[in-house]
């Protein structure tokens, strides 16, 4: 039982991140430019990443199909977002008045 809540969990924290409330939180808090990574981020983390793995399973090697549900339960945006918000601001020319 201990599997099953933790898949639930794990899935509702992805759930969680889509809420009108988070991401006006999150809208009034880093402006639109983060929130629109961080909702592309995480339609390429739920769905591009298990079709990749799929599509790796179709041409190089059957094995790549075990990648796609792990693709769901594992979580790498605590990673990649802020290196990306990193891109966008030094293409933008701001700072980052949160790390000073």
């Amino acid at each position: 039982m201990n599997f099953l809540r933790w898949i639930k969990l794990r899935l509702s924290h992805k759930i969680e991140h889509f809420s009108i409330s988070k991401i006006k939180k999150f809208l009034k808090k880093n402006g639109l430019a983060f929130v629109v990574i961080f909702i592309i981020w995480e339609i390429i983390e739920d769905v591009g990443f298990p079709l990749l793995f799929i599509f790796l399973g179709n041409y190089v090697h059957p094995a790549f199909y075990a990648g796609a549900p792990a693709a769901w339960l594992l979580c790498v945006h605590w990673i990649a977002v802020p290196i990306i918000w990193g891109i966008w601001l030094k293409i933008k020319g701001e700072k980052d008045e949160s790390i000073s």
